[in-house]
């Protein structure tokens, strides 16, 4: 579904990575490990579209996202969804917060912005806090949220609008355990619904815990991917099993 190949990034002339290549397959869920500043985050602004590489090429259903026209990619960025470390919300409602993704980025635009003002709540924005468990919350000012809420919040609105790709950035990296929780059942319910999920996170456990399968991104780009399984019991890399084990030292 989401292809990256031959990909490089750099930044002020220092590379981030260098010939990467990683692929997302409809309705699963994959797990990209590695210590803090390696490259995770730019990795997936490069499989969001919203960073040009160096080289390579990044392709969504076949087509390559950097040879067509602007209004092309923009339209292919439009099927990625992203959720950031730190959740960003509007001066709004909870419900308005999860309309916004809709308004912008669904296929029903247009007929989403013209419920804008009613009371009824379109479906899409219900079910979505339903996941994350915030349907009580939908007229509550987003300010009066907890971190926690918040992040379920940008889920939610990130969900809503049913992208082919969900991106996590360490979802979960200042959350408490129950808003943790309800995050990972979150990405099990987007895995249900056929929709390709990669998540970056340094936490292994977590990796373990949702990912099908897992790639491992060091300083010399990923050392491996394969199951999750097979890469935290058996991995076939030095490096990798250095990292698991924590010889590596960053």
């Amino acid at each position: 579904m989401l292809r990256a190949t031959g990909v490089s990034q750099s930044f002020g002339g220092e590379r981030v990575f260098d010939d990467l290549s990683i692929e997302i397959d409809a309705g699963e869920v994959l797990g990209v490990i590695g210590p803090s500043g390696v490259g995770k985050t730019t990795l997936l602004r490069t499989l969001a579209l919203s960073l040009e590489p160096d080289a390579g090429t990044v392709d969504l259903g076949g087509t390559d996202a950097w040879t067509v026209e602007e209004s092309d990619r923009l339209a292919l960025r439009r099927r990625v969804g992203m959720v950031f470390q730190e959740a960003s919300l509007f001066d709004a409602s909870v419900g308005r917060n999860v309309e916004y993704g809709l308004r912008v980025r669904s296929p029903w635009a247009d007929r989403i912005a013209a419920t804008l003002g009613l009371a009824e709540t379109p479906d899409a924005v219900r079910e979505s806090l339903d996941v994350v468990g915030l349907t009580d919350k939908t007229t509550q000012h987003a300010d009066s949220l907890s971190g926690g809420e918040a992040q379920r919040v940008s889920f939610a609105r990130a969900l809503a609008y049913d992208p082919d790709v969900l991106l996590l950035d360490e979802p979960t990296s200042d959350l408490d355990p129950r808003n943790t929780a309800v995050i990972e059942e979150a990405i099990d319910e987007a895995q249900t619904r056929g929709i390709g999920v990669v998540v970056a996170t340094h936490d292994m456990h977590q990796a373990e815990r949702v990912a099908d399968r897992v790639a491992v991104l060091l300083d010399d780009g990923i050392t491996e991917v394969g199951p999750t399984e097979r890469i935290f019991e058996n991995p076939s890399d030095e490096r990798t099993r250095k990292f698991i084990s924590g010889e590596l030292v960053y």
